[in-house]
């Protein structure tokens, strides 16, 4: 990948983590694991992560849950937290656009939207129970994907 930061900035490799705030962990972490199928690498009481393809995580946190700081032995976590609904899209093959589609449907899930990108991506947008709006895309959505 060729930068294309100002001189003198270091780089960015990629996003790694993309952090959720839910009201009901539990509730999350059903459609999390068994409509999306994904794996938990670590949980506990206030949050839990998810590998999201390589060196990507995705982080539910329990809303409220992490507003105060969180003292690790190696440093500490300062406190975040979040409000509203709000979107972020997992990579998926174009080969298996229908079978998500399906798999949805099959769930329960409802389609709220398809798009079939001018470079010839093509994302299905639905919601999760807290209202964020999950994509699920293909590559040709953006130049770099």
């Amino acid at each position: 990948m060729v930068s294309t930061a100002p001189a003198g900035v270091p780089p960015v490799s990629g996003v790694l983590e993309t952090g959720l705030y839910v009201d009901d962990l539990a509730r999350a972490r059903d459609f999390y694991e068994s409509v999306l199928g994904l794996k938990p690498m670590l949980a506990d009481s206030r949050f839990c992560a998810y590998e999201a393809g390589p060196a990507s995580v995705l982080l539910l946190f329990l809303r409220g849950a992490t507003t105060t700081p969180v003292e690790l032995p190696g440093g500490t976590i300062p406190p975040h937290d979040g409000q509203g609904a709000l979107h972020y899209a997992l990579a998926i093959p174009t080969d298996a656009v229908e079978d998500w589609a399906a798999h949805l449907a099959a769930r329960g899930v409802v389609l709220e939207s398809r798009v079939d990108w001018p470079g010839g991506g093509i994302s299905l947008y639905f919601r999760d129970p807290d209202g964020n709006l999950v994509e699920l895309a293909t590559r040709g959505l953006w130049p770099n994907y």
